[in-house]
């Protein structure tokens, strides 16, 4: 609850200063929402928030804040915005937003100035027209006006929000052989670390398998077409928007193999053990800066998750520094690959140590017995 959050604290901040009424009724919704200590403050009154990223997600919840699914259909009075840093989602999630907002009602929105704030202002301004801003916390805030109202100077472009609410749909991709959206990790191509590691997937891979953090799902689809001998595969994915993908992706594949789909924080441990994991474990999260721990705890996860002798086949870029958990998780760590700036690691969980052989008790009388 300490952490800073700039761009919350500065999304909060017309209602702290006055400049904007928190709703008496009908209470508000919380695109892309966040826990933070903003949130906390002052009372919210009838505050509900969305949010696909299982971390944030969990967070909120454990505040005590009330969770509503994408597919609800309830109209605000107001509805704040912590707009993601891709274009096409982001609109997409404004368009959404007007569509989320009653008679009278505004959107308000923040983004940081290193993301992008003065573009994502102008976006708002384009699909709702005037609007008002605030920039502080090296962030700027911005509302619009009232909207779906005759006297109000909005300025609703509905025929540009027809077009932006399309603009995350799924689309087939890859040669039209996956499905994806705009927003998910490398949405629109394969990225080149998974297909590397794609490319040094030893076929005897076998057993219960898992993909962390699976995304739309091509790892798991590859290992599927390449190992024959995986009979269950469970796909763990922080990103609900990215796991239903996934479910569609894995829905065209015939496999005698069982598949399970998980929304789910690794970084909170895993429920079951493997006989194989891979992974292209997330060093991000809404920052740019390298988050090397998040892929050390998924590593370390996985070395719980295995039973002796199970195999972890990992990619990474070749700066992060991942070997120092390795050896201290696994028997076994070999650098199979290394190209364009990538590394492909195959780590094996130790054997359990076998029970060192019984020796017979030292008897001085059968010595004895045996020297006559």
């Amino acid at each position: 609850m300490a952490i800073d959050d700039p761009a919350l604290e500065t999304l909060l901040l017309p209602f702290v200063q006055g400049l904007l009424p928190w709703p008496q009724e009908g209470g508000a919704l919380f695109l892309r929402a966040r826990d933070g200590w903003p949130l906390h403050q002052r009372p919210l009154p009838g505050l509900v928030c969305e949010q696909s990223f299982k971390p944030d997600a969990d967070a909120l919840q454990r505040a005590g804040l009330t969770l509503v699914k994408p597919d609800d259909e309830a109209r605000y009075p107001l509805v704040l915005v912590l707009p993601p840093r891709q274009r096409d989602e982001a609109r997409a999630l404004y368009a959404r937003a007007v569509e989320r907002v009653a008679p009278g009602g505004r959107i308000v929105a923040c983004v940081s100035n290193n993301e992008g704030a003065r573009s994502a202002q102008d976006d708002l301004r384009k699909l709702a027209g005037a609007v008002g801003d605030l920039t502080k916390n090296k962030c700027r805030v911005f509302w619009t006006a009232p909207l779906h109202v005759a006297d109000s100077a909005a300025s609703l472009d509905t025929a540009l929000q027809a077009q932006w609410r399309k603009l995350d749909a799924p689309r087939r991709i890859a040669g039209d052989r996956f499905t994806s959206r705009p927003g998910v990790f490398a949405w629109d191509r394969i990225d080149p670390a998974s297909a590397l590691l794609v490319e040094q997937l030893p076929a005897d891979l076998a057993g219960a398998a898992a993909d962390l953090g699976a995304g739309f799902g091509y790892l798991s689809v590859e290992l599927l077409a390449r190992c024959p001998g995986i009979t269950a595969l469970d796909l763990y994915e922080a990103e609900e928007r990215a796991l239903d993908l996934a479910r569609i992706n894995l829905g065209a594949v015939e496999t005698p193999a069982t598949l399970g789909f998980h929304w789910h924080d690794v970084t909170a441990g895993l429920p079951k053990q493997y006989d194989v994991i891979i992974s292209n474990p997330p060093f991000h999260t809404q920052g740019r800066a390298d988050r090397p721990d998040i892929g050390r705890r998924f590593i370390a996860v996985a070395a719980e998750a295995l039973k002796p002798g199970g195999r972890l086949w990992l990619v990474a870029n070749r700066h992060l520094p991942y070997e120092s958990v390795l050896t201290d998780s696994f028997g076994s760590v070999r650098t199979v690959a290394q190209n364009d700036g990538f590394k492909i690691i195959e780590a094996v969980k130790a054997l359990p140590a076998k029970p060192a052989p019984k020796v017979k008790p030292f008897n001085r009388g059968e010595l004895r017995r045996q020297s006559r």
